[in-house]
């Protein structure tokens, strides 16, 4: 069984400049996922795709391998994960290195552990389904939430329907906790997407999982990362 772990690490990074080895907690963030992946101890090999050499010098330091750069076709904005991923498989098996099972962990996801990579490849390797990935649910029913629709900040229900019912009657919605995708990388080539209908889940609390898109929300995973540890 041969099973790859790819790190998407871009250079370009405009909302948090060099983001992926920003220095977190003492650490560029990329460490962080690339330590998880070495502790599980599951993968023939852990790479990191990278149009950037300092990022690529970086990560070959915390233990990662950087066998060739990023496209500049899957170096700009409009690159999705699925072509990332795509593309490194490829280029593999053109050096006839094919894989049962991929997992991409995001560089920017320091709450990425080994008991969970662990847990949710037990979960895919047991079941039909093409991807597992961890989940977050909210912390109040997205039925209840709430719209502005126009300049003079009028207020209304995105979902009137659920007006006059309680919050603990109504479902428990998740979002993606945005660390890692578990793959049965040839059903993912060929239905050319990452996340579909037949994509399962583990569930993990808010206070393993942090979106860190700008820089407040880079001090409060500081201070989540603090508290957990």
């Amino acid at each position: 069984m041969n099973i790859l772990a790819i790190i998407p690490a871009r250079g370009g990074s405009k909302r948090i400049p060099k983001k992926n080895i920003k220095d977190f907690l003492g650490k560029p963030i990329i460490s962080y996922s690339i330590q998880a992946a070495i502790d599980v101890e599951l993968f023939n090999e852990i790479m990191v795709s990278t149009d950037d050499k300092e990022i690529a010098e970086i990560s070959m330091i915390y233990g990662a391998s950087v066998p060739f750069y990023r496209s500049e076709s899957n170096s700009n904005d409009f690159a999705t994960t699925f072509d990332v991923i795509e593309e490194v498989t490829l280029e593999y098996k053109k050096n006839g290195k094919e894989y049962d099972y991929v997992c991409c962990i995001y560089p920017c996801a320091p709450f990425c552990n080994s008991l969970n990579l662990r847990l949710a490849f037990e979960l895919l390797k047991k079941s039909d389904f093409d991807s597992v990935f961890p989940v977050v649910s909210f912390n109040t029913p997205i039925q209840k939430s709430l719209k502005t629709i126009n300049q003079n900040q009028r207020i209304e229900m995105n979902f009137p329907e659920f007006r006059n019912y309680r919050s603990q009657d109504l479902p428990i919605s998740y979002f993606d906790a945005g660390q890692f995708y578990w793959l049965k990388i040839k059903n993912i080539l060929k239905n050319k997407m990452i996340f579909s209908e037949n994509s399962g889940c583990i569930i993990i609390d808010e206070l393993n999982a942090q979106d860190i898109d700008n820089e407040i929300d880079w001090k409060i995973a500081e201070l989540k990362y603090s508290l957990k540890n």
